[in-house]
Protein backbone atom coordinates (compact mmCIF):
# COMPACT_ATOMS: atom_id res chain seq x y z
CA UNK A 1 0.00 0.00 0.00
CA UNK A 2 1.52 3.50 -1.25
CA UNK A 3 0.02 5.22 1.78
CA UNK A 4 -1.83 5.04 4.87
CA UNK A 5 -5.44 6.02 4.90
CA UNK A 6 -7.61 8.60 6.09
CA UNK A 7 -8.33 7.45 10.17
CA UNK A 8 -11.24 9.07 11.50
CA UNK A 9 -11.21 10.15 14.88
CA UNK A 10 -13.45 12.18 16.53
CA UNK A 11 -11.79 15.53 18.37
CA UNK A 12 -8.30 14.94 16.46
CA UNK A 13 -6.42 18.13 15.47
CA UNK A 14 -3.84 19.66 12.54
CA UNK A 15 -2.37 22.56 11.69
CA UNK A 16 -1.70 23.61 8.17
CA UNK A 17 1.50 24.94 6.21
CA UNK A 18 2.99 28.45 5.87
CA UNK A 19 2.20 29.65 1.54
CA UNK A 20 5.59 28.18 1.08
CA UNK A 21 4.81 24.73 2.23
CA UNK A 22 2.31 24.01 -0.76
CA UNK A 23 3.86 26.90 -3.09
CA UNK A 24 5.61 25.19 -6.50
CA UNK A 25 9.00 26.75 -7.75
CA UNK A 26 11.05 29.65 -5.91
CA UNK A 27 13.98 28.46 -7.23
CA UNK A 28 16.55 30.92 -7.85
CA UNK A 29 19.32 30.56 -10.72
CA UNK A 30 22.08 29.55 -8.19
CA UNK A 31 20.24 26.88 -7.15
CA UNK A 32 18.89 25.25 -10.37
CA UNK A 33 22.47 25.14 -11.31
CA UNK A 34 23.60 23.11 -7.99
CA UNK A 35 20.54 20.77 -8.41
CA UNK A 36 21.31 19.68 -12.14
CA UNK A 37 25.50 20.04 -11.10
CA UNK A 38 27.24 17.63 -13.39
CA UNK A 39 29.25 14.73 -12.68
CA UNK A 40 32.72 16.78 -13.09
CA UNK A 41 31.90 19.13 -9.92
CA UNK A 42 35.80 21.49 -10.58
CA UNK A 43 34.74 22.22 -14.25
CA UNK A 44 33.44 25.21 -15.49
CA UNK A 45 30.12 24.80 -16.75
CA UNK A 46 29.78 26.48 -20.96
CA UNK A 47 27.18 29.14 -20.98
CA UNK A 48 25.04 27.25 -23.33
CA UNK A 49 25.32 24.54 -21.33
CA UNK A 50 24.17 26.44 -18.48
CA UNK A 51 21.04 27.91 -20.08
CA UNK A 52 19.87 24.44 -21.08
CA UNK A 53 20.35 23.00 -17.68
CA UNK A 54 18.13 25.56 -16.41
CA UNK A 55 15.55 25.52 -19.08
CA UNK A 56 15.53 21.65 -18.08
CA UNK A 57 14.73 22.85 -14.59
CA UNK A 58 11.82 25.26 -15.40
CA UNK A 59 10.49 22.40 -17.46
CA UNK A 60 10.63 19.94 -14.43
CA UNK A 61 9.26 22.54 -12.47
CA UNK A 62 6.26 23.46 -14.86
CA UNK A 63 5.23 19.47 -15.07
CA UNK A 64 5.44 19.11 -11.65
CA UNK A 65 2.99 22.34 -10.37
CA UNK A 66 0.57 20.41 -13.80
CA UNK A 67 0.98 17.03 -11.45
CA UNK A 68 -0.27 18.63 -8.32
CA UNK A 69 -3.13 20.85 -10.16
CA UNK A 70 -4.10 17.42 -11.88
CA UNK A 71 -3.69 15.20 -8.44
CA UNK A 72 -5.92 17.78 -6.35
CA UNK A 73 -8.67 18.08 -9.28
CA UNK A 74 -8.92 13.99 -9.20
CA UNK A 75 -8.67 12.97 -5.97
CA UNK A 76 -9.41 16.05 -3.74
CA UNK A 77 -12.42 16.62 -5.86
CA UNK A 78 -13.41 13.04 -6.15
CA UNK A 79 -15.79 13.44 -3.04
CA UNK A 80 -17.39 16.02 -1.18
CA UNK A 81 -15.78 15.09 2.04
CA UNK A 82 -12.70 14.82 1.11
CA UNK A 83 -12.96 18.65 -0.41
CA UNK A 84 -14.37 19.31 3.40
CA UNK A 85 -11.59 17.67 5.39
CA UNK A 86 -8.84 19.02 2.89
CA UNK A 87 -10.77 22.28 3.89
CA UNK A 88 -11.02 21.87 7.18
CA UNK A 89 -7.18 20.86 7.79
CA UNK A 90 -6.02 23.95 5.82
CA UNK A 91 -8.09 26.14 7.99
CA UNK A 92 -6.89 24.78 10.83
CA UNK A 93 -3.59 24.91 10.17
CA UNK A 94 -3.63 28.79 9.21
CA UNK A 95 -5.40 29.49 12.25
CA UNK A 96 -2.61 27.92 14.61
CA UNK A 97 0.02 29.46 12.29
CA UNK A 98 -1.32 32.73 13.20
CA UNK A 99 -1.51 31.80 16.92
CA UNK A 100 1.67 30.71 16.78
CA UNK A 101 3.03 34.02 15.39
CA UNK A 102 1.00 36.12 18.16
CA UNK A 103 1.91 33.57 20.72
CA UNK A 104 5.62 34.58 19.84
CA UNK A 105 5.01 38.65 19.33
CA UNK A 106 3.76 38.77 22.63
CA UNK A 107 6.84 36.61 24.15
CA UNK A 108 8.93 39.31 21.80
CA UNK A 109 6.51 42.45 23.42
CA UNK A 110 6.68 40.61 27.06
CA UNK A 111 10.02 40.61 26.49
CA UNK A 112 10.62 44.22 25.71
CA UNK A 113 8.42 45.40 28.78
CA UNK A 114 10.84 43.45 30.86
CA UNK A 115 13.81 45.32 29.77
CA UNK A 116 12.09 48.46 29.45
CA UNK A 117 11.19 47.86 33.16
CA UNK A 118 14.42 46.92 34.08
CA UNK A 119 16.07 49.89 32.60
CA UNK A 120 13.22 51.99 34.65
CA UNK A 121 13.84 50.37 38.10
CA UNK A 122 18.16 50.91 37.03
CA UNK A 123 17.51 54.89 36.21
CA UNK A 124 15.29 55.44 39.40
CA UNK A 125 17.68 53.70 42.04
CA UNK A 126 20.62 56.08 39.84
CA UNK A 127 18.44 58.94 39.78
CA UNK A 128 18.05 58.14 44.24
CA UNK A 129 21.66 57.81 43.94
CA UNK A 130 22.17 61.34 42.44
CA UNK A 131 20.42 63.19 44.33
CA UNK A 132 21.83 62.14 47.63
CA UNK A 133 25.29 62.81 46.21
CA UNK A 134 23.73 66.56 45.10
CA UNK A 135 21.70 66.67 48.25
CA UNK A 136 25.48 65.89 50.18
CA UNK A 137 26.95 68.91 48.32
CA UNK A 138 24.56 71.38 48.99
CA UNK A 139 24.55 70.74 52.63
CA UNK A 140 28.51 71.27 51.82
CA UNK A 141 27.66 74.46 50.24
CA UNK A 142 25.14 75.50 52.72
CA UNK A 143 27.96 75.19 55.51
CA UNK A 144 30.04 77.47 53.54
CA UNK A 145 27.43 79.93 53.37
CA UNK A 146 26.40 82.30 50.91
CA UNK A 147 29.54 84.19 48.98
CA UNK A 148 31.09 80.64 49.28
CA UNK A 149 34.48 82.57 46.61
CA UNK A 150 34.68 85.28 49.02
CA UNK A 151 34.45 83.67 51.98
CA UNK A 152 37.15 81.16 50.71
CA UNK A 153 39.33 84.29 50.01
CA UNK A 154 38.99 86.02 53.25
CA UNK A 155 39.84 83.30 55.31
CA UNK A 156 43.05 82.00 53.91
CA UNK A 157 46.86 83.96 54.58
CA UNK A 158 48.64 81.98 52.06
CA UNK A 159 47.87 83.13 48.73
CA UNK A 160 48.97 79.86 47.61
CA UNK A 161 46.71 77.85 49.66
CA UNK A 162 43.58 80.35 48.51
CA UNK A 163 44.85 79.47 44.61
CA UNK A 164 44.53 75.61 45.17
CA UNK A 165 41.18 76.39 47.61
CA UNK A 166 39.66 78.51 44.03
CA UNK A 167 40.49 75.56 42.08
CA UNK A 168 39.20 72.88 44.19
CA UNK A 169 35.51 75.11 44.83
CA UNK A 170 35.84 74.97 40.74
CA UNK A 171 35.48 71.39 40.57
CA UNK A 172 32.89 71.12 43.06
CA UNK A 173 30.87 73.37 41.65
CA UNK A 174 31.51 71.48 37.93
CA UNK A 175 30.66 68.25 40.07
CA UNK A 176 27.40 69.63 41.46
CA UNK A 177 26.44 71.23 37.75
CA UNK A 178 26.99 67.51 36.80
CA UNK A 179 25.20 65.78 39.24
CA UNK A 180 22.35 68.33 38.37
CA UNK A 181 22.39 67.32 34.55
CA UNK A 182 22.91 63.42 35.73
CA UNK A 183 19.12 63.76 37.46
CA UNK A 184 17.42 65.96 34.97
CA UNK A 185 18.73 63.01 32.27
CA UNK A 186 17.08 60.23 34.61
CA UNK A 187 13.86 62.08 34.79
CA UNK A 188 13.37 63.23 31.22
CA UNK A 189 14.50 58.93 30.64
CA UNK A 190 12.25 57.71 33.15
CA UNK A 191 9.85 59.82 31.64
CA UNK A 192 10.05 58.81 28.50
CA UNK A 193 10.29 55.00 29.22
CA UNK A 194 6.59 55.48 31.34
CA UNK A 195 5.37 56.23 28.00
CA UNK A 196 7.12 53.07 26.56
CA UNK A 197 6.21 50.87 28.78
CA UNK A 198 2.77 52.33 28.54
CA UNK A 199 2.77 51.46 24.35
CA UNK A 200 4.04 48.20 25.02
CA UNK A 201 1.05 47.31 27.76
CA UNK A 202 -1.51 48.62 24.99
CA UNK A 203 0.35 45.82 22.75
CA UNK A 204 0.39 43.22 24.74
CA UNK A 205 -3.44 43.92 25.18
CA UNK A 206 -4.14 44.03 21.64
CA UNK A 207 -1.78 40.96 21.00
CA UNK A 208 -4.19 38.79 24.30
CA UNK A 209 -6.81 40.08 22.29
CA UNK A 210 -5.74 38.81 18.62
CA UNK A 211 -4.80 35.25 20.88
CA UNK A 212 -8.17 34.68 21.94
CA UNK A 213 -9.80 35.13 18.44
CA UNK A 214 -6.96 32.60 17.04
CA UNK A 215 -7.99 30.11 19.80
CA UNK A 216 -11.42 30.82 18.68
CA UNK A 217 -10.78 29.99 15.02
CA UNK A 218 -8.80 26.72 15.63
CA UNK A 219 -11.03 25.61 17.71
CA UNK A 220 -14.03 25.99 15.35
CA UNK A 221 -11.55 24.55 12.27
CA UNK A 222 -11.26 22.01 15.00
CA UNK A 223 -15.01 21.10 15.51
CA UNK A 224 -15.65 21.30 11.30
CA UNK A 225 -12.86 18.65 11.22
CA UNK A 226 -13.92 16.42 13.78
CA UNK A 227 -17.22 16.39 12.07
CA UNK A 228 -16.06 15.39 8.34
CA UNK A 229 -13.98 12.65 10.24
CA UNK A 230 -17.05 11.34 11.65
CA UNK A 231 -18.98 11.70 8.14
CA UNK A 232 -15.71 9.42 6.86
CA UNK A 233 -16.02 7.36 9.09
CA UNK A 234 -20.28 6.83 8.76
CA UNK A 235 -19.09 6.93 5.07
CA UNK A 236 -16.35 3.94 5.70
CA UNK A 237 -18.07 1.46 8.15
CA UNK A 238 -18.32 -1.56 6.41
CA UNK A 239 -14.57 -3.21 5.83
CA UNK A 240 -15.64 -3.29 2.14
CA UNK A 241 -16.01 0.48 2.08
CA UNK A 242 -13.07 1.30 3.81
CA UNK A 243 -11.03 -1.41 1.76
CA UNK A 244 -12.31 1.04 -1.47
CA UNK A 245 -10.89 3.95 -0.28
CA UNK A 246 -7.61 2.58 1.25
CA UNK A 247 -7.12 0.82 -2.87
CA UNK A 248 -8.12 4.29 -4.14
CA UNK A 249 -5.68 6.60 -1.63
CA UNK A 250 -3.05 3.94 -2.98
CA UNK A 251 -3.85 4.34 -6.62
CA UNK A 252 -3.77 8.06 -6.45
CA UNK A 253 -0.13 7.93 -4.66
CA UNK A 254 1.23 5.56 -6.88
CA UNK A 255 -0.28 7.81 -10.14
CA UNK A 256 1.57 10.74 -8.39
CA UNK A 257 5.16 8.83 -8.07
CA UNK A 258 4.80 7.74 -11.41
CA UNK A 259 4.48 10.86 -12.94
CA UNK A 260 7.08 12.90 -10.47
CA UNK A 261 9.38 10.29 -11.20
CA UNK A 262 8.57 10.44 -14.87
CA UNK A 263 9.11 14.24 -14.81
CA UNK A 264 12.22 14.55 -12.69
CA UNK A 265 14.00 11.89 -14.90
CA UNK A 266 14.08 15.01 -17.54
CA UNK A 267 16.55 16.58 -14.54
CA UNK A 268 17.66 14.03 -12.01
CA UNK A 269 18.85 14.71 -8.52
CA UNK A 270 22.69 13.80 -8.44
CA UNK A 271 23.13 11.77 -5.69
CA UNK A 272 26.17 10.18 -6.36
CA UNK A 273 24.41 7.10 -4.67
CA UNK A 274 25.42 8.37 -1.39
CA UNK A 275 22.13 7.07 -0.18
CA UNK A 276 22.87 3.80 -1.40
CA UNK A 277 26.25 4.20 1.00
CA UNK A 278 24.18 5.28 4.07
CA UNK A 279 22.62 2.08 4.74
CA UNK A 280 22.22 1.24 8.22
CA UNK A 281 23.42 4.90 8.94
CA UNK A 282 20.64 6.96 8.89
CA UNK A 283 19.00 8.37 11.37
CA UNK A 284 15.06 8.93 11.99
CA UNK A 285 13.29 11.40 10.46
CA UNK A 286 11.54 11.75 13.83
CA UNK A 287 11.48 11.09 17.53
CA UNK A 288 8.06 9.07 19.05
CA UNK A 289 6.93 5.38 18.97
CA UNK A 290 6.85 2.68 15.96
CA UNK A 291 2.80 1.65 16.15
CA UNK A 292 2.85 0.12 12.27
CA UNK A 293 5.77 -1.74 10.21
CA UNK A 294 6.40 -2.38 7.26
CA UNK A 295 4.53 -5.09 5.33
CA UNK A 296 2.12 -4.92 8.40
CA UNK A 297 -1.58 -5.84 7.26
CA UNK A 298 -3.98 -3.12 7.03
CA UNK A 299 -6.84 -3.99 5.57
CA UNK A 300 -8.10 -7.08 3.48
CA UNK A 301 -4.68 -7.89 0.95
CA UNK A 302 -3.45 -4.25 1.92
CA UNK A 303 -0.59 -3.59 3.50
CA UNK A 304 2.00 -0.84 4.87
CA UNK A 305 4.60 0.03 2.54
CA UNK A 306 6.37 2.43 5.10
CA UNK A 307 6.36 2.93 8.65
CA UNK A 308 3.79 4.46 10.82
CA UNK A 309 5.56 6.63 13.80
CA UNK A 310 3.30 8.05 16.85
CA UNK A 311 4.89 11.42 18.09
CA UNK A 312 4.11 14.93 19.63
CA UNK A 313 2.23 17.56 17.47
CA UNK A 314 4.90 20.15 16.06
CA UNK A 315 7.33 17.76 16.80
CA UNK A 316 10.57 18.39 13.71
CA UNK A 317 10.08 16.35 10.34
CA UNK A 318 13.91 16.22 9.15
CA UNK A 319 15.52 14.65 6.16
CA UNK A 320 17.33 11.63 6.69
CA UNK A 321 19.68 12.14 3.85
CA UNK A 322 20.35 15.20 1.51
CA UNK A 323 18.10 15.68 -1.65
CA UNK A 324 15.58 18.00 -3.34
CA UNK A 325 11.69 18.25 -2.64
CA UNK A 326 9.92 17.09 -5.19
CA UNK A 327 6.46 17.38 -3.83
CA UNK A 328 4.93 19.45 -1.06
CA UNK A 329 0.83 19.39 -1.01
CA UNK A 330 -1.99 18.07 0.52
CA UNK A 331 -2.50 14.30 -0.57
CA UNK A 332 -5.73 12.51 0.04
CA UNK A 333 -4.99 9.68 3.50
CA UNK A 334 -1.33 11.07 3.87
CA UNK A 335 -2.99 14.69 4.41
CA UNK A 336 0.01 17.40 4.31
CA UNK A 337 3.03 15.27 2.14
CA UNK A 338 6.49 15.62 1.16
CA UNK A 339 8.32 13.76 -0.74
CA UNK A 340 12.19 13.97 -1.49
CA UNK A 341 14.43 12.81 -4.64
CA UNK A 342 17.80 11.54 -3.26
CA UNK A 343 18.80 10.92 -6.61
CA UNK A 344 20.20 7.10 -8.04
CA UNK A 345 16.09 6.21 -7.84
CA UNK A 346 15.66 6.97 -4.20
CA UNK A 347 12.72 8.69 -2.38
CA UNK A 348 11.85 9.20 1.00
CA UNK A 349 7.96 10.43 1.69
CA UNK A 350 6.77 12.12 5.14
CA UNK A 351 3.28 12.44 5.68
CA UNK A 352 0.28 13.30 7.63
CA UNK A 353 2.50 16.69 9.11
CA UNK A 354 0.81 20.01 10.21
CA UNK A 355 3.12 22.46 8.54
CA UNK A 356 5.37 22.06 5.51
CA UNK A 357 8.57 24.52 5.75
CA UNK A 358 10.20 23.58 2.33
CA UNK A 359 8.97 24.19 -1.43
CA UNK A 360 9.35 21.87 -4.51
CA UNK A 361 13.15 22.51 -5.68
CA UNK A 362 14.13 23.35 -2.39
CA UNK A 363 17.28 21.53 -1.50
CA UNK A 364 17.60 20.02 1.88
CA UNK A 365 20.41 18.73 3.39
CA UNK A 366 20.45 15.57 5.94
CA UNK A 367 18.93 16.64 9.32
CA UNK A 368 17.20 19.99 7.82
CA UNK A 369 13.47 20.21 9.28
CA UNK A 370 11.17 19.86 6.50
CA UNK A 371 7.73 19.62 8.33
CA UNK A 372 6.07 20.20 11.91
CA UNK A 373 4.36 16.22 12.74
CA UNK A 374 0.89 16.41 13.23
CA UNK A 375 -2.37 14.68 12.09
CA UNK A 376 -3.65 15.54 9.16
CA UNK A 377 -4.96 13.36 6.22
CA UNK A 378 -7.68 11.77 8.66
CA UNK A 379 -5.08 10.70 10.87
CA UNK A 380 -6.49 10.13 14.71
CA UNK A 381 -3.13 11.14 16.45
CA UNK A 382 -0.14 13.28 15.77
CA UNK A 383 1.98 10.60 13.50
CA UNK A 384 4.57 10.93 10.71
CA UNK A 385 3.96 8.37 7.61
CA UNK A 386 7.39 7.50 6.56
CA UNK A 387 8.27 5.52 3.38
CA UNK A 388 11.26 4.95 1.17
CA UNK A 389 10.84 4.68 -2.95
CA UNK A 390 13.83 2.80 -4.77
CA UNK A 391 12.68 2.78 -8.41
CA UNK A 392 9.36 3.42 -7.67
CA UNK A 393 9.10 0.39 -5.50
CA UNK A 394 8.82 0.58 -1.60
CA UNK A 395 11.27 -0.93 0.28
CA UNK A 396 11.40 -1.32 4.49
CA UNK A 397 13.12 1.50 5.76
CA UNK A 398 13.90 -0.12 9.41
CA UNK A 399 17.46 -1.42 8.04
CA UNK A 400 18.22 2.12 6.32
CA UNK A 401 18.49 3.41 10.20
CA UNK A 402 21.52 3.18 12.76
CA UNK A 403 18.71 2.65 15.53
CA UNK A 404 15.71 -0.34 14.89
CA UNK A 405 12.66 1.97 16.56
CA UNK A 406 12.75 6.05 16.58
Amino acid sequence: MGSPGSRGAKGAHYSAPPPAGTRIGGLTLAAALLALAGPSPGAPRPETEAKKAEQQLEAVKAQIERITREVSAEQVERNRLTRELRSAELSVGEARAQLLEVRRQRAEGAARRAALAAEKHARETQLADNRAALAGQMRAAYLIGRQEPLKLLLNQKDPALAGRMFAYYSYFGRARAGQIKLIEDDVQRIAELETELAAEDEQLAELEKQQRARLAEVEAAREKRSHVLASLEAVSHTRAQNLERLKAEQAGLEKLLRELRAATERAPYEGNDAFTRLRGKLNWPVAGQLVARFGESRAGGVRWDGVLVATERGSPVKAVCAGRVIYADWLPGLGLLAIVDHGDGYLSLYGHNERLYKAVGEQVAAGDTLAAAGDSGGSSRPELYFEIRRGGKPVDPRPWFRTPDP
